[in-house]
Formats: structure tokens, C-alpha cells, sequence
């Protein structure tokens, strides 16, 4: 196997905390009150509740929670602050919350973002919480909601690519979101799999498009505004990729089409979002003229070597 030094990776990785427009957002992390107490309540809403907020160090939360935007995955509750994340993940994290248990397993989060889904497992009793991203910004977000959580999740400014390399393997790995802006999908199966444990899962979500035959849609250019998508399979084609990269008893847990109840500009963004990728004639297509995105959200095993 490849040798990957993940420690040297990591030093690497984290002199992003001294780019120009990260570190004065780290310093504010650093800079938060130090609580004795703080409440979390894990619902829809991640709510956290510290005690004797003075209303200097609420406006002081409230200013770096705005410079940290964008506020993809949430929403989460800060004391007074409300952060109106642009996806309201909740309604992707109770569709699949019926179809895991997590109870002493090692889990890992592939493309973990500010680590909302992360911080939802910890009540379901994991025994290892590991999320994986690598970008600066979600890393300072997630720092930024765990100097008051408190918990245990290790957050590696680590990629996909690094799993199979990791330190131990894991017994459920979560890839929501990532398998279309990888531009060798099968490849990053492989890798998800090598990751697992044998008779470990994944819960897998990614845009597909209706169809029977075993084929995918590859943008020329751009899919939904977005650059970095390179393949859109039927449900078949990405079956096959699966049983392509060892995984086997796959099962299809939903398919949902993404909504603005879901996806949306807040203040909390300060970009586009849904209703600017979709044609404003036919919003059953994006302004390229592709299929409107549609999620498949599925399960497969790792039951041999």
C-alpha cells in the first residue's frame, strides 16, 4: 500500500489558519469567553445554551458567527444568535436516520462541513465521531460551535482521498454530498471502502439522474452553476460503481428532489442558492438546461477483504 504521512499532511493542512482571510477569524475563535456551563440540546435546531452571557459577549458571538459565512449546514441556535444555514439539514439527517445505528461504532463524516451531522450522532452513543474536510472556512465553523459543545469529534482537514490511509478503519462512513465533485468516482468508492471495517457501511447521497440504463449525465461545462460536477448517474450506473469498488447487499434508501424548503438563501449565505440554479421558466430544469438536481440516497456493505 501507498505510504501516506498523515501528521505531515496535517501540519500542512492547518498553516490555513494563517491565511489573510482565515486567521483573523481563528483569532476570534480563540478570543471566545471561556463558560463554565453550557447547555446543548441536539434537535433539528442544534441548540447551545451557555450560562451568564454578558450582552458584550453576545455581540461579540453574533460578529464572528457573520464573519465565519457561509453557513452551509444547520441551523444551529447560539445563545440569542440564530444561524439560518442555507440547507436546513435536518431534513436530510431524519430521512436517513431510520437506516443507521451508530451505537459503539467508529463513524466517520466524508465531507463534514461545519459538522452538523456530527454533532446530531453524538446522541445516537457512536464510541468514535471523525469528520473529514478539508476546507479552512468549515473547519473555523465547527471550532467556532465546539469551544461551547465541548465534545470529543476529531476534525481532520483531511479529504476522501486520505480515508483509506487513515490511522484505523471505521464501521459506518457517511459521504453526503461529495461523490459528484470527484472526478474519478469509482476510485473514491475504492477509497471509501478501504476505509471500512469489514462488514462496515456507507450512507451514501449523491445527484442522479431517472433512467434505467446503466449510463451518466457529464455537464460540459457547469451543473447548476457548479463547476466541479463531473458525473450524474442513473441509479443502476452508480450501483454499478459500487459493486465496482467491492461493496456489496446495496439498498436504495430514498430518492428526494432537491426543494427550497430545504435549500435557500438566508443572510447567512451571501451567495446564490436553489432558486438561482434552476431556469426561471421551467424549474424542473437548471439554467444549463440539465435535469433539476435529484438525490439518491443510498446504503451499501463492505463483507469481504
Amino acid at each position: 500500500m501507498q505510504k501516506v504521512d498523515l501528521d505531515k499532511l496535517r501540519q500542512e493542512r492547518l498553516r490555513c489558519l494563517e491565511w489573510k482571510n482565515i486567521k483573523p477569524l481563528w483569532e476570534a475563535i480563540v478570543s471566545l469567553p471561556t463558560l463554565n456551563h453550557t447547555k446543548v440540546i441536539l434537535g433539528d435546531t442544534v441548540e447551545i445554551l451557555p450560562d451568564n452571557l454578558t450582552e458584550k459577549d453576545e455581540e461579540f458571538i453574533y460578529n464572528t458567527a457573520k464573519a465565519l459565512h457561509p453557513w452551509r449546514k444547520g441551523p444551529f441556535q447560539l445563545s440569542k444568535t440564530f444561524i439560518d444555514s442555507e440547507w436546513r439539514s435536518y431534513i436530510k439527517y431524519d430521512l436517513l436516520r431510520p437506516h443507521f445505528n451508530l451505537k459503539d461504532k467508529i463513524v466517520g463524516d466524508i465531507g463534514c462541513n461545519n459538522g452538523y451531522y456530527l454533532f446530531r450522532m453524538m446522541e445516537e452513543n457512536p464510541k468514535r465521531l471523525v469528520g473529514f474536510d478539508p476546507a479552512a472556512i468549515t473547519y473555523c465553523q465547527f471550532h467556532f460551535l465546539n469551544h461551547f459543545i465541548q465534545s470529543n469529534i476529531k476534525y481532520e482537514l483531511l479529504g476522501v482521498e486520505h480515508v483509506e490511509y487513515y490511522e484505523h478503519k471505521f464501521d459506518v462512513l457517511f459521504c453526503l454530498g461529495v461523490l459528484y465533485h470527484r472526478a474519478d468516482p469509482i476510485g473514491t468508492l475504492k477509497s471509501l471502502f478501504k476505509g471500512l471495517n469489514v462488514g462496515g457501511e456507507l450512507i451514501l447521497d449523491t445527484f442522479m439522474i431517472d433512467g434505467e440504463e446503466e449510463v451518466c449525465l457529464t455537464p460540459r461545462n457547469r451543473y447548476s452553476k457548479m463547476a466541479n460536477i463531473y458525473f450524474i448517474p442513473t441509479i443502476n450506473a452508480l450501483k454499478n460503481w459500487c459493486y465496482r469498488a467491492g461493496f456489496e447487499e446495496l439498498e436504495v434508501l430514498s430518492i428526494v428532489k432537491t426543494e427550497t424548503k430545504e435549500q435557500r438563501k438566508t443572510e447567512w449565505i451571501n451567495t446564490q442558492s436553489l432558486d438561482d440554479f434552476l431556469d426561471k421558466e421551467n424549474p424542473n430544469r437548471t439554467v444549463e438546461g440539465y435535469p433539476a438536481p435529484k438525490r439518491v440516497y443510498l446504503k451499501a456493505k463492505r463483507l469481504k477483504k
